[in-house]
């Protein structure tokens, strides 16, 4: 038997955590995931390690999400990350791209200062806002679709805490409800490479969860390699 598995990716949270544990001293472009190939490795390395007796997984689906600066405020990066997006779904990844939120300076008058262009102008760099929930609600939702025996969820982000006990308690009361499990970068040379060790996302007290830990070589095989230039 094998179990159909949904990998769900905090996208930018997987790369920058990527970025530390492998790369710290590197260009952040340089530590770039295809959510595809990372979500093959996953599995395939969680089937691995899995102890006898307990069911493999099957890659269904991978879902990212990440997020996109304004092409306004952020040409090139707006570009890079669109065109980024298009190769991975061609490559069969479900990419979601959810816009930056800016705040935006004020005249004295307290209107919206206006560009030359017609357009506002923001205080900085946009924020992420908003990715977190999508995550969470897209684990719920899979969890319980009747044709998804396993979610896996790939972030650090301790926001998603709270999503990771709800999904562990539902299935306590109904193994209808998909298995929850984790995936998580690891570098055993982190102090020696001057990089940083990693880690897993845990849920609280009381719960226990299946965590695949990626070494280096699951890494660089989950690398983008395209050249967005």
């Amino acid at each position: 038997m094998t179990l159909n598995a949904v990998v769900v990716m905090d996208y930018q949270n997987v790369h920058l955590t990527a970025h530390d544990v492998f790369d710290r001293h590197g260009g952040k472009h340089e530590a770039l995931i295809h959510p595809r190939r990372f979500a093959e490795v996953a599995i395939q390395r969680r089937n691995k390690t899995q102890r006898d007796g307990h069911p493999a997984a099957l890659l269904k689906e991978v879902i990212a999400f990440r997020e996109l600066p304004h092409s306004h405020y952020d040409w090139e990066q707006n570009r890079r990350c669109s065109a980024q997006a298009r190769q991975w779904r061609l490559d069969g990844a479900t990419v979601v791209l959810r816009d930056l939120k800016y705040s935006f300076k004020l005249t004295a008058e307290g209107t919206p200062d206006m560009d030359t262009c017609g357009h506002k102008v923001p205080t900085g760099p946009g924020r992420e806002k908003g990715i977190d929930v999508l995550v969470a609600l897209t684990c719920l939702h899979q969890a319980l679709l009747p044709d998804v025996a396993l979610v896996i969820l790939a972030s650090r982000d301790t926001d998603l805490v709270p999503v990771l006990n709800t999904l562990i308690d539902m299935r306590r009361e109904d193994p209808a409800v998909a298995k929850v499990e984790t995936v998580s970068w690891f570098n055993r040379n982190a102090r020696r490479e001057g990089n940083l060790p990693g880690g897993s996302l845990r849920p609280d007290r009381g719960r226990r969860v299946w965590n695949t830990n990626l070494d280096r070589r699951c890494f660089e095989a989950s690398l983008d390699r395209n050249d967005y230039s």
